[in-house]
């Protein structure tokens, strides 16, 4: 890991195990070998120690001195708890943004327009990456710097790439379903924050694991 920045260590290599998670290196159940990724990612064991005991607050993985580390089952019922809360604070979030957003509408078509092309792609990063650019440029337009970490700790793409890949939802579907948002922020229409949340809700409509 080179280059300067100036997130901790652990930070980094949280990012790192999110994104692995994320695009299924480590299946549920599967052990995550705290010596081995310290050698893959070339650093000590103590900034790995200290990013998988941030992915086991956030009940990703499991600690245990006897069996190490493991990744949990992602359940519906984890699902069903984490998107109210991302729904709740992204209805606050376009309610205090819809302002700046009304004049700012193209930078959400512009994301939506590369969501609708790696729909035609079947690039489900590219999805992924616009989509939840899509929602942060929401979320920072609140212009509240307690909101937007709040947000983030909910390790939003993680989450997108779930509904993407284990939930019965089309590409071209996710892609289209962020075009009544764009509407609602360019009218400038007192209901955008309820539409979103509603948006955000119907993630979590089919269970993981269906077909």
């Amino acid at each position: 890991m080179t280059g300067p920045t100036r997130a901790p260590l652990s930070d980094q290599v949280r990012r790192i195990l999110l994104d692995h998670l994320a695009r299924g290196r480590w299946l549920p159940g599967e052990r995550i070998v705290e010596r081995r990724v310290a050698r893959e990612l070339g650093v000590s064991q103590t900034p790995v120690r200290e990013a998988l005991r941030d992915l086991q607050a956030l009940q990703l993985v499991e600690l245990s001195p006897n069996r190490g580390t493991w990744v949990r089952e992602l359940t519906p019922q984890r699902l069903g708890q984490v998107y109210p809360v991302r729904g709740a604070l992204e209805r606050l979030a376009a309610e205090l943004a819809l302002a700046r957003l009304a004049d700012r509408v193209g930078v959400l078509e512009e994301h939506t327009a590369r969501m609708h092309a790696a729909a035609e792609a079947g690039d489900v990063d590219g999805q992924v990456r616009h989509g939840v650019a899509f929602h942060r440029e929401i979320v920072q337009s609140a212009g509240n710097s307690v909101l937007l970490p709040n947000w983030e700790s909910l390790t939003i793409e993680l989450w997108t790439r779930l509904s993407l890949t284990r939930l019965r939802t089309e590409l071209h579907e996710n892609a289209s379903d962020h075009e009544p948002l764009i509407e609602a922020f360019r009218r400038r229409d007192p209901e955008a924050g309820r539409l979103l949340q509603l948006h955000i809700l119907g993630y979590a409509h089919e269970p993981i694991g269906a077909s």
